[in-house]
């Protein structure tokens, strides 16, 4: 594949690395993508500004939607349904549950919301670099109970805004889809946080849907040394296992901190690998809006 060094940033990257007005004005002339759109600027991003909210406190299900989910995950059903108080009244949004059964305690989603809030607070980060001339958001969900006429009377979901567009970036066992520049972003994305967090931590499993203004993802993994993360988290392995497929492109920086294990240890998939670690006694420390699901 034909390549060029980037005459701002001096690296040697293939033509998809820039945009077709940029590739037609030469050798020594042609900025790569990331540097086009700013990529050496420095400024500090609100984390509520990287969080998108569900603005609501109520909700409305259909029983067919929520005995027939329209989407699922490696180990959650995704129903949809409509926001009926609030700020996004009108608006579509969906509830996520657990496909082992029915949860009656809010706690058992605490890894699931520090995951996201962790997922905030390192993209607000990325966000502050202006790597990309576009924010990166993600859905910060929020635990939500069925009313008592419901026939999920008490169970609880995790309750979010829909995404449209939606697709999956990269996984947590070092899968990537890299087709088109917004896959290469969340793989930079990725590299980024390991490198911010100082080899401590490592998002990935990125997946969401790609808006005019930016990207908006969902249900992140956070990797950690000492998988405090919950199952998906799979600890020092993990990360290694996403830089032993990493290779860098036009939006990482040849200064960004790589694990010194490399190694495979997980098998390559889309899908999310989860395990079963052992953790400490789940308690219901995250607090969080707990509206009202209705169900017709």
């Amino acid at each position: 594949m034909a390549s060029r060094y980037c005459s701002n940033c001096n690296r040697c990257l293939t033509k998809p690395s820039y945009t077709k007005t940029q590739w037609s004005k030469g050798e020594g002339v042609s900025r790569c993508r990331s540097c086009v759109h700013g990529g050496n600027v420095n400024s500090i991003v609100d984390p509520s500004q990287t969080a998108r909210r569900n603005n609501a406190h109520a909700a409305s299900f259909t029983h067919h939607a929520l005995e027939n989910p329209f989407a699922q995950g490696s180990f959650r059903w995704v129903a949809m349904g409509t926001y009926t108080g609030g700020d996004r009244q009108g608006e579509q949004c969906v509830c996520k549950w657990f496909k082992t059964g029915g949860v009656m305690e809010a706690h058992f989603y605490d890894s699931d919301l520090a995951a996201s809030n962790e997922a905030i607070r390192l993209i607000s980060k990325w966000n502050g670099k202006r790597l990309v001339d576009r924010m990166v958001k993600v859905n910060l969900p929020e635990v939500w109970t069925f009313s008592p006429e419901s026939m999920w009377a008490g169970r609880k979901v995790l309750q979010e805004p829909y995404i449209e567009n939606y697709q999956k970036f990269n996984s947590n066992t070092g899968w990537a889809d890299e087709s088109i520049p917004w896959a290469r972003v969340m793989q930079a994305l990725s590299h980024f946080s390991f490198h911010i967090s100082n080899g401590e931590i490592l998002l990935c499993d990125l997946q969401g849907g790609v808006y005019n203004d930016g990207v908006v993802l969902t249900d992140p993994v956070v990797m950690s040394k000492n998988r405090s993360f919950g199952p998906t988290d799979l600890g020092s392995q993990g990360i290694s296992s996403f830089f032993a497929n990493h290779v860098c492109n036009e939006f990482c920086r040849s200064d960004w901190q790589r694990p010194r294990d490399q190694r495979q240890y997980y098998r390559r998939t889309a899908g999310t690998t989860m395990e079963h670690v052992p953790t400490r006694a789940s308690r219901p420390y995250m607090t969080a809006h707990m509206g009202g699901i209705r169900e017709y």
